[in-house]
């Protein structure tokens, strides 16, 4: 059952952009990027990461833009109306569920960010030992009714968020949180560069040691890059198919691939400085910003009480508004589907997504603490929900949304949605090399990445 009316578009090209930026920067910079850097080599891993996202992810991008927009629909009706009668219709299937795995674990971070948030109200953050505060994500992760609640507490919001659609939900919030991440962002860098022992960190992160990146480290910068642009899952084909006929896709990717990766590099300098300042692990992993950053402000309360609280509350407050955005995008994936495919009204289906979702995370949130031990693959729930997506599902996903642009779609019809109908210029020579890129150059690559990540 396919029911669709008339559907919403963007106000401009600036606040697609933006929205497209929110779903690209959020925790996947602040949260992951961090931790894969401490992982894989320091500066190493930054050039693997910005290679992947130039040569990639970017023309990831423009083909899962091309087919949003094409079709208008969501990520199952969208392959079903471009390729009607085939199974390609079962990877929009595939993209909902990535999306759902993703949304759901990415609400456990996404909850801790609300506990830091609520603690540096009390001032908790800025005020406390440097050392102590070090300590404090560990028993926040480990009490599983304090991480539960925080979970669903975020789950909610986003939800919330959602249920307003596209114009009075996603682009109101995003148009107004994303310049102010970035200033924040800075300020945080200022800071933790003048922390004593913080030149150890900046070393870390520009001089590269290449010993250390092997392949697993390729595959971590590749899986990065789509897990950053939020590629792979429909997030884009999502936004895209609300995006206005007469905008340049190749812009809107140029400039989202771009703002993705510097706001990464921003927050590299805002947390390994901190890191090694702190005497924390760079491999640290997961916990490695939340460990990190309260250090950072209780240093700084120490030194300017007043600026130490201002900016902790307001840092915090940033990072869930980023860690919102992007679980929105993801979670407009599911609901336009439940809409468009079944009949759904907009809070059924934000509501039939809210409930597995949350049963999902509460397993997810448990793998910090009661259910640590508690092992798939090696690998804690939370853990697994992580790597199967980021390193499998969304490589497989965009590697499928390139074959679909290159091998399926008509050349004509891919020409048309490059130049905005004719409206944007494009040379033959621009246009066939691009082409050319998607179809011969692009999937092979992904594939070598992919065949890493499932042999490894």
């Amino acid at each position: 059952m396919n029911m669709i009316g008339k559907r919403e578009n963007f106000g401009s090209q600036f606040t697609f952009i933006m929205a497209m930026a929110g779903s690209a920067i959020g925790l996947g910079n602040i949260w992951r990027f961090p931790y894969m850097v401490g992982e894989h080599g320091g500066a190493a891993f930054i050039i693997a990461y910005i290679l992947c996202c130039l040569t990639i992810a970017l023309p990831g991008f423009v083909c899962e833009a091309i087919i949003g927009r094409r079709a208008r629909l969501g990520v199952y009706g969208a392959f079903s109306k471009l390729a009607p009668g085939t199974k390609w219709k079962w990877m929009g299937a595939a993209c909902v569920l990535t999306s759902f795995i993703i949304v759901s674990f990415y609400s456990v971070v996404g909850g801790w960010s609300l506990d830091f948030l609520l603690r540096s109200l009390t001032g908790k953050l800025s005020h406390g030992n440097p050392d102590g505060a070090v300590a404090i994500f560990n028993k926040m992760a480990a009490s599983p009714v304090e991480s539960i609640s925080m979970m669903a507490a975020f789950l909610g919001l986003t939800a919330l968020i959602v249920l307003g659609g596209v114009k009075k939900g996603i682009e109101k919030f995003t148009k107004i949180t994303m310049p102010m991440l970035f200033f924040l962002m800075l300020l945080i860098v200022v800071f933790s560069c003048l922390l004593p022992g913080a030149g150890e960190g900046i070393r870390y992160l520009i001089k590269p040691d290449f010993s250390k990146l092997d392949g697993d480290g390729w595959a971590a910068a590749l899986g990065q890059a789509f897990f950053s642009m939020s590629l792979g899952m429909g997030t884009v084909l999502i936004y895209s198919s609300f995006m206005k006929k007469e905008d340049s896709i190749i812009k809107s990717g140029l400039w989202t691939a771009g703002s993705d990766t510097m706001f990464a590099l921003i927050s590299g300098f805002a947390i390994m400085p901190a890191v090694f300042s702190a005497g924390i692990e760079p491999s640290a992993g997961p916990p490695l910003v939340y460990e990190t950053l309260p250090y950072i402000f209780a240093k700084m309360g120490q030194d300017a009480p007043i600026l130490g609280y201002a900016v902790t509350l307001a840092f915090f407050l940033a990072v869930l508004t980023a860690a919102l955005t992007s679980s929105i995008s993801m979670f407009e994936v599911c609901v336009e589907h439940a809409v468009e495919q079944y009949g759904f009204k907009r809070w059924q289906a934000v509501l039939a997504f809210f409930v597995p979702g949350f049963i999902l995370g509460i397993f997810c949130s448990l793998s910090f603490g009661p259910m640590k031990d508690v092992k798939l693959f090696d690998k804690t729930i939370f853990d697994l929900c992580d790597y199967a997506s980021s390193n499998i599902l969304m490589t497989l996903g965009a590697l499928v949304f390139v074959l679909f642009v290159g091998w399926k779609m008509k050349k004509a019809d891919v020409r048309d949605e490059l130049t905005s109908g004719g409206t944007v210029r494009l040379g033959n020579g621009v246009f066939n090399v691009i082409y050319f890129l998607i179809r011969w150059i692009i999937p092979p690559a992904i594939l070598v990445i992919f065949l890493i990540n499932i042999l490894q």
